[in-house]
């Protein structure tokens, strides 16, 4: 029988957002992800009747082929990453604090999933290309072995180590559970309030022993130059950061879900008088047991093209 475009057009718009979830958790850019799930598409609508027709499962076929083009990208990414300025984080995915109403957006569908929380795709970025391709297809969306073999060019046994490697690595590095939303505002409003009354002892307090702050600039914003750790020196370049762009300026901030969790977005402040001007940019957080064990900020403007504030 043959399927008439907009017949195809429709049984793809119901993988799209599966898609493009599979895709953001390969390749940690959102505007990457959508090119591959549009690249997918065009790959589809470009088969002639008879290579639809062999096509036995559309979603198994799709996630194969968005598999394949975004194996290309980390390999691509990977070479350029070395030319990168600094720390490399994701690219966020950031979607209201209380939902949009009316409708289930597929982003805030994607989010729900621990997988993309930011400390679990850091953990991604640390895999080899081939490792994340295999543990993500598999573990995250239950792609046979034989098709991750022929996506990645080798052997179903090496496909199975490239699992495992990755498997292991996460589990090694991966984070607790992610905290309730309500836990984690209270934890960020009593931490700004302890930053902007210029209270040190608090703010360390509110931080884990081995808090981690990563800034994301490509050398184009200011942040962070180094991954920071330690409750103590994050707490005092925080100090010093407000005394510098002035605790006043917090109230620019909106809370907003990054990557499903808690996190800030802060516009372009301009300098005011003795303050420096502050750069556009997105801040997350990640919360376990009352303290906070990670900052992300992210200020590189070309990861917030795609955000509206």
């Amino acid at each position: 029988m043959t399927v008439t475009d907009d017949v195809l057009a429709e049984r793809f718009g119901e993988h799209r957002t599966r898609l493009i979830g599979v895709a953001y958790r390969l390749t940690s850019r959102l505007s990457d992800a959508e090119d591959a799930v549009q690249e997918a598409w065009l790959r589809l609508s470009g088969l002639d009747d008879r290579q639809r027709a062999e096509i036995r499962e559309l979603g198994a076929w799709l996630t194969t082929v968005v598999g394949r083009i975004c194996l290309d990208r980390l390999r691509s990414a990977a070479e350029r990453r070395e030319r990168y300025v600094g720390p490399w984080l994701p690219e966020p995915i950031v979607t209201p604090l209380g939902g949009r109403p009316g409708g289930d957006d597929p982003l805030e569908t994607i989010v729900r999933t621990e997988d993309v929380r930011l400390a679990a795709m850091v953990v991604l970025d640390r895999l080899t290309p081939e490792q994340r391709v295999a543990f993500v297809l598999h573990d995250a969306f239950d792609v046979p072995f034989a098709e991750i073999a022929g996506i990645l060019g080798v052997a179903e046994a090496t496909a199975r180590q490239h699992a495992s490697r990755g498997r292991r690595a996460a589990a090694d590095a991966g984070p607790p559970p992610r905290t309730a939303v309500d836990e984690q505002r209270a934890v960020l409003e009593r931490l700004v309030a302890a930053i902007v009354g210029g209270d040190l002892d608090t703010v360390v307090r509110l931080l884990h022993p081995d808090a981690v702050l990563t800034g994301d600039s490509d050398g184009k914003a200011r942040t962070a130059r180094q991954v920071m750790v330690g409750s103590d020196k994050i707490g005092r370049f925080l100090a010093g950061l407000f005394r510098q762009y002035g605790a006043h300026r917090v109230d620019a901030g909106e809370l907003v879900l990054v990557n499903g969790d808690l996190g800030m977005a802060f516009p372009n402040i301009p300098a005011d008088g003795e303050y420096r001007a502050l750069d556009r940019r997105i801040t997350g957080f990640a919360v376990r047991d009352g303290l906070v064990t990670a900052i992300y900020d992210i200020v590189n403007p070309d990861k917030l093209t795609h955000l509206d504030f």
